[in-house]
């Protein structure tokens, strides 16, 4: 959530930066005349509390048991025009939070303009594409084929968009999960086990309500929401706590399933496991000191991109331009993987710093040093990785003729030493 006195005090410059990202100055408009009504009206009621209190004490000195009775009279009519008044400054300050959570956070100085993905900026392709003497297959014909991944199952128990990892199929999402939580370990995060089911407050604090409700699955008799990322339950651990400067930064790291209500076409984008309902994701999560953020964003992003090199999978990475980065966000770096079967690149990891946004929202702070007044942490994510498509990329990478598929160095002792997956269809 961006500070109202930013916007009261340079709302020029936040304007202009909000319009980089496309978003129309009017908006912030619109929370400062909420705000300026409110605050008027703020005046207006200390005035007439004020009023009343001073009456209140002549009352009691009058002799006069006419005028008192007359004063009296007056107070209540005044109680209830305070009354009434302190109703249109809670509507008012409703209004003001309602639309001040519309507004996205500020991309930094350094994030290029554009109005879509076609402005990102790719900084860096690491790793050689694999020549294949075979045609690549994509991962639906080589899951099928090795009976580790089963569309027709998954959509006849779910629906569309769900599918069943079986056999090898499920061992090597296991490892790959196993893997990065034990890599991400040694990097300095701590895993933390959290809940896969959040309260709306958690997820207002992460920024996720009200922008995405419509993404988002909600249980309405319990009022709980399954988590579209750990991000949500993360970000919640130090709500309203008040951290030491000694503590950050505080690193974790997080396995979870993650749900979203994705409207998704039919067409390739949605073909076999790279986009569903239902996906697993490891997250990294950093609370920091605000002067080290930017910093801490780019081992962030190296932390990110190390996953992929040990893997030994061709990637990329961008920085988004202002138009392509998350609404929380205020500078962005995409890693991509390759995905010889799909011919594509396809997102695993978003590197992202969001400042203050979400910990204002969660009123997380720390203090500089004893008996300095509290501070807003900043707060960065980034998934490590992104499940699915990190196995599309570890199947199609690692592919051979016979359609079997290899296993990566690193994942191998987490599959008890297995180094091929071969079909047992027949066997």
């Amino acid at each position: 959530m961006l500070d109202i006195r930013l916007l009261r005090e340079q709302t020029d410059a936040v304007k202009a930066s909000l319009a980089r990202a496309g978003v129309d100055p009017a908006a912030v408009d619109a929370v400062l005349g909420f705000d300026e009504q409110r605050r008027a009206l703020l005046t207006e009621v200390e005035r007439l509390k004020a009023h009343r209190n001073t009456t209140s004490k002549e009352i009691s000195t009058l002799k006069d048991a006419a005028l008192r009775d007359t004063k009296i009279a007056d107070m209540r009519a005044l109680g209830d025009r305070i009354s009434d008044l302190d109703k249109q400054v809670n509507d008012l300050e409703a209004a003001q939070l309602a639309a001040i959570l519309e507004l996205r956070n500020l991309p930094h100085d350094s994030v290029p303009v554009g109005a879509d993905e076609e402005g990102n900026v790719v900084i860096q392709t690491i790793g050689t594409k694999r020549s294949f003497d075979f045609a690549p297959k994509p991962h639906w014909d080589l899951g099928t084929s090795l009976d580790i991944i089963d569309f027709e199952r998954g959509v006849k128990i779910s629906g569309s968009r769900f599918y069943i990892l079986k056999g090898m199929g499920s061992r090597l999402q296991r490892a790959l999960i196993q893997w990065l939580l034990d890599l991400h370990g040694k990097q300095g995060y701590t895993e933390v086990y959290t809940p896969f089911v959040v309260k709306e407050l958690s997820l207002y604090g992460a920024r996720q309500l009200p922008k995405f409700r419509d993404n988002l699955y909600h249980d309405a008799e319990e009022d709980l929401w399954l988590v579209p990322t750990a991000e949500v339950p993360v970000t919640n651990i130090h709500r309203d706590e008040i951290l030491d400067v000694t503590q950050l930064p505080i690193n974790y790291c997080a396995y979870t399933p993650c749900f979203r209500r994705e409207k998704m076409s039919a067409g390739r984008d949605v073909r076999g496991i790279k986009r569903g309902h239902q996906f697993d994701k490891v997250e990294m999560y950093k609370f920091v000191h605000p002067d080290t953020s930017y910093a801490e964003l780019e081992q962030l992003r190296l932390d990110a991109e190390e996953t992929c090199r040990l893997l030994g999978i061709p990637y990329r990475t961008k920085v988004l331009c202002t138009g392509d980065m998350g609404f929380a966000s205020t500078k962005t770096y995409d890693i991509e993987v390759w995905a010889p079967g799909q011919d594509e690149w396809l997102e695993v990891s978003s590197c992202s710093n969001v400042e203050t946004f979400q910990a204002r929202s969660t009123n997380i702070r720390f203090r500089p040093e004893a008996g300095a007044k509290p501070e807003f942490v900043h707060t960065l994510n980034g998934s490590g990785l992104g499940v699915p498509r990190t196995m599309i990329a570890i199947m199609e990478n690692y592919q051979n003729a016979d359609g079997s598929i290899t296993i990566p160095d690193v994942l191998r002792p987490y599959m008890g030493g297995l180094d091929v997956i071969r079909s047992t269809k027949h066997a």
